[in-house]
C-alpha cells in the first residue's frame, strides 16, 4: 500500500541564485460556508492582473491563480519589503471582518507547491509541528473592549531548496508565516513610496508578534495598510520527489493504523457473507438441484425456488425502460470509479497536479458512454422492449440532465455571491460540447452492439400468464429487506468514507487511492453477496420479481451514505447557518448518494441476473 501511496508530480525545474520565482495568489477558502472567492475580492495590493491557464478541473473546484506583487528570487533574502500602502474605506474593511469572522484561509503558490503554515496539535502541544495548507487572513482576539479582529498584513515567505549541482536547486519547500503589524515610518504620508523606511521593521529590526501593535480592524472608519513581507530561503535535504510528504502528517488526517482496522473489520463482514453464500451454493442448492432432478422423484410435488422457474424471467411490471436507464447509467459511472481509481493508484493523478482528478473524472465519465449505452441496450433487449431508440436516448440525457440541472442551480447561487466556484460560460459550453458531441453519440454507440449481440438462450419457458404470489411474511418486504441489505455494504466503507469526506469539506488532501482501491473491491463483494443472499431468499418465498428488488437491496447503502452525510453536517462540520453554504452541501451530497446508489444498484443487478441464471440452467424442467 506503501508503494501506491506514492505522489508524483511534475517535472522539476531547476533554479539558479538570482533566478526569479513567480509567487501566484489563488483563491481564498473557508470550511465554514464552503464558498471559494478570488484573491483579489478582498482589497489586497495588486497588480495588473492577469489570470494563469488552468485546466477544466481546476475552473470547476474554483480555483483562479494570477499573478501577484511579491517578487522572489533565488538566494536573495528580504527584510520587511513594502508591497504597497493602500487607504482602505469602511466597506473594504467590512470584507476583511467579515473574512476573518468565516475562518478563510489565503492560498499562494510557488513552483506549483501551496503555501503552508506550521501548526501545533492542541491535543499533543509536545508532538512535532504539522503544516497545513494556506494561511488566515487575520485573527480574533477577546479583550475588555469586547471581540476584535485583527489583519495579517505581513508574511514571512519561508522556500526551502534543495541543492541539485552546484548552484542548481529545486524547490522543495514553501512556507508563509503571517504577522500582524500596525506600521509606522519616516517622514510624511505624502512622501510614502515602496522605499520609505519603516520603523516597526526594516532591514535591521525584524518583524515580531507584538500584542500591543497588532493592527486592529474597525469595521466602523476607514483605514490605512501598508502590506509587507520577508523572503528567507533554507537549505533541505527532502528531495523532489517527496516535497508533497509535509502535508501528509497532519494529525486530523488518515492515519495507516485506522486504515487497515477499517479493512480488516471489512473484510470480517465478506468473509461471513461469503461463508453464507457459499453454505448456500454449496449445501442447499447442492441438495435443491439434486432433488429437483431426481428421476425418482418426478411425482413430488415441486416447492421452494424451482415453482417459480415459469415466471423467474419476467420482465418487470413496472417501468422495464427505467431500469435499463438507470442500469446503463450504474454501468457508466461505475466504470468511470474503477478507472479513475486505477489511474490514481498508479499515481497518475497527483494532489501535485491540481484539478487532475476532477478532469480524469470527467473525461472518463464521458468516454464511458459506450459501456453505458451497451449495459442499457442488453437489459432492454432482455426485456422484449419495443422502444429501443427512446431507452437509449434516456440513457445519454437523464442522468447527465438531472447532474446539469443541479449543477446549473448550484452556480446560480454562487454567482449571485461573486464567488470563483460560478463556473464560466465558456466552461458550461465545454461541458455541453463532451456531453452532447462525444458522451451521447458513444451511448448510441454502445447501444448499437448492446442490440446487436444475441442474448443467451433462457435456461426456461416464461408462461403467458403470471403465477400468483402468496403473501409475504414480514421480513421480506421490500422495505425490510432493503435496509438490511444497504447497511452491510455501507459498514464496509463507512470508515473510509469520513476520510474521503474530510477531503471534500474539510479542504484536506486525499493520497491513500491504494486503501480507497482495497475498500472498493469489499463493497463490490459485499453488495454482491448481499444482493444474492437476499435474491435466494425471494425466491425460495416464491416471488419472482427480482428485478428491482436487486436494485434497491444493495443500492439501498446510498440512504445510509447520505443519513451519514446529515449527521457529518451536524456534528463534525462548522459550517455558516446561510442559504448558499447548506445548498452546497446537501446539493453535492444528493447527487454523490444518488451516483452511489445507481453503482451498487447496478452490481446487485448483474451478479443476481447471472445467478439466477445459472441455478435455473442447472435443473431439469418438463
Amino acid at each position: 500500500v506503501n508503494s501506491i501511496s506514492f505522489l508524483p508530480g511534475v517535472a522539476p525545474q531547476a533554479y539558479e541564485s538570482g533566478n526569479k520565482l513567480r509567487l501566484y495568489v489563488n483563491k481564498l477558502t473557508s470550511t465554514k460556508t464552503q464558498i471559494p472567492y478570488d484573491y483579489y475580492r478582498l482589497p489586497f495590493c495588486h497588480p495588473k492582473i492577469h489570470l494563469q491557464s488552468e485546466n477544466i478541473g481546476e475552473r470547476l473546484a474554483g480555483d483562479r491563480i494570477e499573478n501577484s506583487l511579491y517578487e522572489l528570487r533565488i538566494g536573495v533574502k528580504e527584510n520587511c519589503k513594502i508591497v504597497c500602502r493602500k487607504r482602505v474605506g469602511k466597506s473594504g474593511v467590512k470584507q476583511f471582518v467579515q473574512a476573518i469572522d468565516d475562518d478563510y484561509r489565503v492560498h499562494w503558490i510557488v513552483d506549483n507547491l501551496p503555501a503552508s503554515t506550521l501548526l501545533t496539535d492542541r491535543q499533543d502541544p509536545s508532538a512535532a509541528p504539522y503544516h497545513v495548507r494556506g494561511f488566515p487572513v487575520g485573527f480574533t482576539l477577546s479583550l475588555q473592549s469586547g471581540r476584535e479582529r485583527f489583519l495579517f498584513n505581513h508574511v514571512r515567505i519561508v522556500v526551502s531548496l534543495h541543492q541539485v549541482v552546484d548552484d542548481r536547486y529545486h524547490v522543495v519547500g514553501f512556507r508563509a508565516e503571517p504577522f500582524s503589524i500596525k506600521h509606522s515610518y519616516e517622514g510624511e504620508a505624502t512622501n510614502f513610496n515602496l522605499d520609505t523606511r519603516l520603523l516597526t521593521c526594516n532591514d535591521q529590526i525584524m518583524a515580531k508578534h507584538d500584542v500591543n501593535n497588532y493592527l486592529n480592524l474597525d469595521a466602523s472608519s476607514s483605514l490605512e495598510i501598508i502590506f509587507t513581507y520577508d523572503v528567507e530561503w533554507e537549505q533541505s535535504n527532502i528531495p523532489w520527489s517527496s516535497r508533497w510528504d509535509v502535508f501528509l502528517a497532519s494529525p486530523s488526517g488518515p492515519d495507516d493504523k485506522i486504515h487497515w482496522f477499517s479493512i480488516t473489520n471489512s473484510t470480517m463482514i465478506v468473509v461471513f457473507l461469503t461463508l453464507m453464500v457459499a453454505m448456500i451454493l454449496v449445501r442447499t442448492l447442492n441438495k435443491d438441484i439434486a432433488s429437483y432432478n431426481a428421476v425418482d422423484d418426478e411425482d413430488k410435488e415441486e416447492s421452494g425456488w424451482k415453482l417459480v422457474h415459469a415466471d423467474v424471467f419476467r420482465p418487470p411490471a413496472f417501468c422495464p425502460l427505467l431500469l435499463s436507464v438507470l442500469v446503463g447509467s450504474g454501468a457508466q459511472l461505475g466504470a468511470m470509479a474503477l478507472l479513475a481509481l486505477s489511474f490514481a493508484v498508479a499515481g497518475l493523478l497527483s494532489p501535485a497536479n491540481r484539478g487532475s482528478l476532477i478532469t480524469a473524472m470527467l473525461m472518463l465519465f464521458v468516454f464511458m458512454g459506450s459501456v453505458g449505452g451497451y449495459a442499457s441496450a442488453r437489459i432492454y433487449k432482455s426485456f422484449h422492449g419495443l422502444e429501443r431508440l427512446k431507452c437509449t436516448t434516456y440513457t445519454a440525457i437523464a442522468f447527465p440532465s438531472l447532474i446539469f440541472f443541479v449543477f446549473i442551480g448550484l452556480d446560480l447561487a454562487l454567482t449571485a455571491v461573486k464567488s470563483t466556484g460560478a463556473v464560466p460560460f465558456s466552461t458550461l459550453a465545454a461541458l455541453l460540447a463532451l456531453w452532447f458531441g462525444v458522451s451521447a453519440p458513444l451511448v448510441f454507440f454502445g447501444a448499437y452492439f448492446g442490440y446487436r449481440r444475441e442474448l443467451p438462450p433462457c435456461p426456461v419457458r416464461t408462461n403467458q400468464i403470471p403465477r400468483q404470489i402468496p403473501p409475504q411474511p414480514w421480513y421480506m418486504k421490500p422495505l425490510f429487506t432493503a435496509l438490511f441489505g444497504g447497511i452491510l455494504p455501507f459498514g464496509a466503507v463507512s470508515v473510509e468514507l469520513f476520510f474521503v469526506m474530510s477531503a471534500i469539506w474539510l479542504h484536506q488532501i486525499y493520497y491513500i487511492f491504494g486503501f480507497l482501491f482495497l475498500v472498493v473491491l469489499i463493497l463490490i463483494a459485499t453488495c454482491a453477496e448481499i444482493a444474492i443472499l437476499l435474491c435466494y431468499f425471494q425466491l425460495c418465498n416464491e416471488d419472482y420479481r427480482w428485478w428491482w428488488r436487486s436494485v434497491t437491496n444493495s443500492g439501498a447503502c446510498a440512504l445510509y451514505v447520505y443519513v451519514y452525510a446529515i449527521w457529518y453536517y451536524l456534528f463534525e462540520l462548522n459550517m455558516a447557518s446561510g442559504l448558499v453554504p447548506t445548498l452546497l452541501y446537501f446539493g453535492y451530497m444528493s447527487l454523490i448518494s444518488l451516483v452511489f446508489f445507481l453503482i451498487t444498484g447496478n452490481i446487485g443487478l448483474q451478479v443476481c441476473s447471472n445467478f439466477i441464471f445459472r441455478i435455473y440452467a442447472s435443473i431439469k424442467v418438463d
